[in-house]
């Protein structure tokens, strides 16, 4: 009880330092706005990390000793990869068969690359993050959209198995689902993977929010659901996310056969030191890992603190309409009654309101984006209700 009292404590408005996020926070956030506005944008915390994390770092770069680390990455942080699956997500995983990487992005991109040709077909969500689309492109493949309403509603993926062709190669799993928030159900992913086996489908499965859930729900891997999934999933993570750790630009892969790991070991040019995971910044994640859930458990309570006043406060915004996410620290606003583009809307508040969302353009999330907006709620709770009360005299 003791550390979760002082893990509060890290999340209040005074641990916010504006004038480093100023300097530092960039990707549409502090550092890149005009002053005066607030950045609700690209989800990343307003909060400093936990202090396990940059003593390991200042621990490691005492001995001033930085040389090459070894191309599968560092064993330590390999070892508190796979002990977190084991005992965290009840997922099989072998210290062997992971790859840190320099993001989950890059992470993403490794898969795609390895397993896609020009022609092939991958199917993504709709709507879901950009970089999905955009790693399966640059492989000159076709992304196929999956449309996921943003409801609590069980997703029907008979639907999935009508957008099946003999080009298809890859299903594109995003969970939870960032920009909507949901959190796929052991139903859900055992129909998702039943498809993916009877038509020989690789699963690309994106956990990076898998850490942020809130409750009643919970977090289900699919490499949990069976072995015949598992050995077809390919899973990603990384820690920007939970731990506030994007600058640092590192990641993992994690195969469940050795011919996948090698595959994707090849593909990331890590061997050739074209490519490869920084050490400190795997130091910091095995920091993360080990030591730092008491601080990620402070974390999801403040969120779900800011999740409650952002849903409470847009649904009482005449037009506007928030569905509670189930995880990730992103509230989804459909806009879609005001009668505005997503583009207005966002337009309208960063000039009138000061405050800076992501409007759903099809660039960001894919068609099924339109009519809404995101805004990150990772951050004060004296910041998030100034940001709300701009927005809500604006709307008014």
């Amino acid at each position: 009880m003791e550390s979760q009292t002082h893990a509060i404590s890290f999340f209040t408005n005074s641990s916010v330092r504006l004038d480093i996020l100023k300097q530092r926070a960039f990707n549409l956030r502090w550092a890149s706005v005009p002053e005066g506005v607030i950045p609700l944008t690209a989800a990343d915390p307003d909060f400093p990390c936990a202090p396990e994390i940059a003593d390991a770092i200042a621990k490691y770069a005492k001995d001033r000793y930085f040389s090459y680390g070894a191309p599968e990455g560092l064993a330590s942080f390999k070892a508190s990869l796979a002990s977190f699956y084991q005992t965290k997500r009840n997922v099989p995983v072998s210290p062997a068969m992971t790859l840190p990487v320099d993001s989950a992005a890059y992470g993403i991109y490794i898969i795609c690359k390895t397993y896609l040709q020009p022609g092939d077909e991958a199917i993504i969500f709709d709507p879901v993050d950009f970089l999905f689309k955009y790693s399966i492109e640059a492989q000159s493949a076709r992304a196929v959209s999956f449309a996921i309403p943003a409801s609590t509603e069980q997703v029907n993926f008979q639907d999935l198995q009508k957008l099946i062709t003999p080009k298809t190669r890859m299903i594109c799993l995003c969970n939870p689902l960032n920009p909507t928030g949901k959190v796929f159900t052991p139903a859900e992913l055992e129909e998702l993977g039943r498809i993916a086996c009877e038509n020989d489908l690789l699963i690309l499965n994106d956990e990076i929010w898998s850490d942020i859930v809130f409750q009643p729900h919970t977090f289900t891997s699919i490499a949990t659901i069976s072995e015949e999934i598992r050995k077809r999933t390919i899973t990603v993570t990384g820690f920007s996310k939970s731990y506030g750790l994007a600058g640092l630009r590192i990641g993992a892969i994690m195969a469940h056969t050795q011919e996948h790991f090698t595959s994707l070991f090849q593909a990331s040019l890590h061997q050739s030191t074209v490519h490869g995971a920084n050490i400190l910044s795997q130091v910091a994640a095995s920091a993360a890992l080990d030591s730092c859930g008491y601080w990620l458990d402070g974390f999801l309570q403040h969120l779900g603190a800011m999740r409650n006043r952002c849903v409470d406060t847009f649904n009482s915004i005449d037009g506007f309409h928030c569905i509670a996410p189930e995880g990730c620290y992103v509230a989804w606003v459909d806009i879609t009654k005001t009668g505005h583009s997503a583009e207005y809307i966002q337009q309208l508040l960063l000039e009138k309101a000061k405050v800076a969302v992501v409007p759903g353009l099809p660039q960001w999330f894919g068609a099924g984006a339109e009519g809404h907006f995101r805004v990150s709620f990772a951050s004060s709770n004296e910041i998030i209700e100034e940001a709300l009360a701009r927005i809500k005299s604006v709307m008014s």
